[in-house]
């Protein structure tokens, strides 16, 4: 937490309004849906359900009631795959926005806990993708500076991620002419947590040479150059991020948003430390008087060791368990999380903080909100473990995910996506339930054949010769990781290419496979409830789903249409469901696809429309800017070119990226 004095900060936001690009127009179901829900938003509704069946265009839906009400909206999606998925979609519809992937990011994260029954404390362990980071800061840059802002968002939008009175007071604007001396400019970077970093540039340093600073903006985007005299500020120069640093003179003012949303002014920051002080020395009262001697002395070194970091780092481990004293809320109130900025900033605003009037739309709201709801109470009981044995204060169940209602209540207008809305967003809905039934393409749904589990493994190898024959693609839906990655193994050792994908992969590299399995380089994927929601694999001519009667939560009537939806894209499309007997929840989801089945021949009868297959490009799904920018070099063939890019690298001391270019000359060479 860095020490920063208090200014007056102004927004200035910007005039854009959403324009929709696309080559599509509202055909099928989509006109009286985008209508119905558009109306309804104007209106004043504040609940809806948009009930649409996999491939009848809810994301083109979606796009087009946003264009049409001209809000900023949040679009949650219930894992980083189908976020990363709408967030290139998105992209594609809206190139002259600001569309924003905001997910979790950790590769890998062990939360702090403590085992009574063993005595065992685990510590805190994460490994942060930084490129997520950077997608991370750059959405809430562009919340708090313009309207035209759309972010597809996980679930973990709902964790605490600092206030955003705090992040916009302590920005620092700058601009030409402006008194201020180098020195006390550098302080400023350093409070904003800026790391001074004259070797290497990265995203969130800057680097000092004489009167110039280098500044590498936190988003990775731009590279500031502030030139200075005896005056102040000289002139801002400015240049993307990349190989070639092109400067161009900034003539406006600029804002330099924090490098992390943990920070708070000055004035705040010495009256926090007391209050910490305070309740260490209340809880340590309480310890005492109920005899925990072992409990009494952790707590007071362990939180004594954090106060003095604090103090002089102005950081410690675990940070945000202290968030509530840092930012001044009562105990057992909400923290601040994404939703929370969007409710706080209106740019069109000339104060910056008139409550915002914006859109969330649900996306597979059957799964995101039960996992909304869930969150704050697995947070909390491992949170009052520590607690209880003397490894944190009470304020620190006060660092955590939004409540249900807390979510509720700052909800704004609110539209459910789903195939499968559950009873909830029915409820909430009334009557407000959009179905969109009938795809574009007239495709109907798949067909849907029982067989025995008794040599299903067989069978299903079979199954997949039929598919790979035909130049089509396979899924395979098992109940376990286990099982998933001994089924592709196996399929392997047949000569079948096959792929696993469960929650274990990590979060860049599942867009990856995927964009693999569209281009077929592998022909099978197996995983497990990854395979269900929302993946756009048009490619997928069949849906094997194993163990169907299997009653439980990843076979029930929801999760069973979801999975068979994933071969609605294909116009050979069908499903194999290996039980041994048709239990109530297969019966339901079959009587749900034949129905939306039946809709849609009536259409296409009524219509004369012949089904069609789905077209669709197979993106480049890297969500790195350093990756998209080195992918430019590839395409050229000038040796000379590279090694003067190379050289201006290393000239910046570059020494990464300068590195890669020699990787590129040489493999040109060779």
């Amino acid at each position: 937490m860095k020490k920063i004095p208090r200014k007056h900060f102004v927004i200035q936001g910007n005039s854009m309004k959403f324009q929709l690009i696309s080559k599509f127009t509202p055909k099928g179901d989509q006109p009286q849906a985008i209508k119905k829900l558009t109306e309804n938003l104007k209106s004043g509704k504040n609940h809806q359900v948009l009930l649409g069946v996999t491939g009848s265009g809810k994301t083109f839906t979606m796009a087009s009631v946003i264009e049409k009400c001209q809000k900023p909206t949040l679009i949650i999606s219930p894992n980083k795959t189908l976020a990363a998925q709408l967030y290139q979609e998105f992209k594609e519809f809206f190139p002259n926005n600001a569309v924003h992937y905001f997910v979790s990011y950790y590769d890998y994260y062990q939360p702090e806990a403590y085992i009574p029954q063993t005595n065992t404390y685990i510590e805190k362990d994460a490994k942060i993708n930084q490129e997520i980071d950077r997608l991370r800061h750059s959405a809430v840059q562009d919340i708090v500076s313009r309207k035209d802002v759309i972010v597809i968002a996980s679930v973990s939008c709902i964790y605490n991620i600092g206030s955003p009175v705090n992040y916009q007071s302590v920005s620092l604007i700058i601009k030409a002419k402006q008194k201020i001396k180098r020195k006390d400019f550098i302080l400023h970077l350093i409070a904003l947590q800026y790391k001074r970093n004259d070797i290497e540039a990265k995203p969130g340093s800057f680097r000092v040479r004489g009167d110039t600073i280098e500044i590498y903006l936190v988003t990775g985007e731009k590279i500031l150059k502030v030139e200075f005299s005896n005056n102040g500020i000289e002139k801002i120069l400015e240049s993307p991020a990349g190989v070639n640093t092109k400067y161009q003179i900034l003539n406006t003012k600029y804002t330099i948003f924090p490098a992390t949303f943990w920070v708070a002014p000055e004035s705040k920051i010495n009256i926090a430390l007391e209050n910490i002080k305070l309740e260490l020395q209340e809880r340590l009262k309480v310890l005492k008087k109920q005899n925990k001697l072992v409990e009494y002395q952790r707590l007071e070194e362990k939180t004594n060791y954090d106060l003095e970091m604090l103090k002089e780092n102005n950081w410690c481990q675990g940070i945000e368990n202290y968030s509530s004293q840092l930012e001044f809320r009562k105990p057992g109130s909400a923290p601040f999380s994404l939703v929370d900025y969007f409710n706080h900033f209106n740019p069109s605003a000339s104060s910056g903080q008139v409550p915002s009037d914006f859109l969330i739309f649900i996306d597979e709201s059957h799964i995101s909100i039960p996992q909304i709801r869930a969150m704050a109470i697995g947070d909390k009981i491992r949170k009052e473990t520590l607690i209880n044995y003397g490894f944190r204060l009470p304020s620190a169940l006060d660092n955590r995910p939004l409540k249900f209602q807390e979510f509720q209540e700052r909800q704004k207008q609110t539209v459910y996506v789903s195939a499968t809305p559950a009873d909830y967003e029915k409820e909430k809905s009334s009557s407000d339930i959009v179905e969109q039934l009938v795809r574009p393409t007239g495709l109907l749904e798949p067909s849907i054949k029982i067989k025995k589990t008794e040599n299903q493994i067989k069978d299903l190898i079979e199954e997949i010769k039929k598919e790979v024959a035909k130049n089509h693609r396979v899924l395979v839906v098992t109940l376990t990781k286990r099982l998933a990655e001994e089924i592709s193994d196996y399929l392997a050792d047949k000569e079948i290419k096959a792929q696993y994908m469960h929650s274990e992969i990590k979060t860049m590299e599942r867009p990856e496979i995927l964009k693999n399995f569209r281009e077929g380089k592998f022909d099978v994927l197996v995983g497990i409830n990854l395979l269900r929601e929302g993946l756009d694999l048009p490619e997928v001519a069949l849906v094997a789903i194993l163990d169907a009667d299997k009653e439980g939560f990843l076979r029930n009537k929801t999760t069973l249409i979801q999975a068979m939806g994933r071969a609605a894209r294909h116009i050979q499309g069908r499903i194999i469901l290996y039980a041994d007997k048709t239990t109530f929840s297969m019966q339901e989801a079959i009587d749900e696809i034949n129905r939306r089945r039946k809709i849609q021949e009536n259409y296409n009868k009524k219509h004369g429309i012949t089904p069609t297959a789905i077209i669709k490009n197979i993106k480049n799904w890297s969500l790195s800017k350093k990756e998209d920018t080195l992918s430019e070099f590839w395409m050229i063939n000038d040796k000379k070119l590279l090694e003067k890019e190379m050289k201006l690298a290393a000239k910046n001391m570059d020494f990464e990226r300068a590195a890669e270019l020699r990787d590129l000359i040489e493999k040109l060479k060779k």
